[in-house]
C-alpha cells in the first residue's frame, strides 16, 4: 500500500464532503426550477419564481453553476411566467 500524506487523506476527505454538498444544492435547485415550470396558475408560479429565482442567484454566488447559466435559467423560467400571465 502506498502511504500517503496527511494533507492528502483530508483532502480527500474534505472532497466528499463538499460533493454530497453540491449534489444535494444542485437537486434543490433542479426542484426549484421544475416546481415554476410545472405550475399552471399564474398565483402559485409566482411565488415559487421567487424561491427560485433566489435559489439560482445564491447557487451561482457560491460558484455551482456559472453566472451565464443562472441568467439562462433566470430567463427560462420567467418566458413560463410570462406566458401564464397571458392566459
Amino acid at each position: 500500500m502506498v502511504d500517503r500524506h496527511a494533507s492528502q487523506i483530508k483532502r480527500h476527505r474534505q472532497d466528499i464532503k463538499r460533493r454530497a454538498v453540491n449534489i444535494q444544492n444542485m437537486s434543490h435547485l433542479r426542484s426549484a426550477i421544475k416546481q415554476v415550470i410545472d405550475s399552471s396558475d399564474y398565483a402559485e408560479a409566482v411565488k415559487h419564481f421567487e424561491a427560485a429565482v433566489s435559489t439560482i442567484d445564491k447557487m451561482a454566488a457560491n460558484g455551482l453553476i456559472h453566472k451565464n447559466t443562472a441568467a439562462r435559467r433566470k430567463s427560462q423560467i420567467s418566458r413560463h411566467l410570462n406566458g401564464l400571465k397571458k392566459d
